[in-house]
């Protein structure tokens, strides 16, 4: 049996005003996470915020995106990291 390795981290949704605790598992390319909590949090925010082609994660402390090539074990992210989607 495999077992995904998953971190829990916030995403601040700052279209809506909200932040979410999401986990993502450690082994996904940014790009898949980016696609699937985009999406989600569309749905969760009440239409406040619409899922977009260009939309972005970044840190919500320094303001750097993230490479959406890199998976997200290769980003340093772990529990706790906080994430802002614009």
């Amino acid at each position: 049996m495999i077992t995904m390795n998953k971190v829990l981290v916030e995403i601040i949704l700052p279209a809506a005003d909200k932040s979410f605790d999401v986990y993502i598992p450690l082994e996904s390319q940014m790009s898949e996470v980016l696609t699937l909590v985009s999406a989600v949090l569309s749905d969760l925010s009440d239409g406040k915020y619409k899922a977009k082609d260009d939309a972005v994660l970044c840190d919500a402390t320094s303001g750097i995106i993230y490479n959406i090539n890199m998976a997200i074990a290769e980003l340093g992210i772990k529990n706790g990291s906080k994430l802002m989607l614009i």
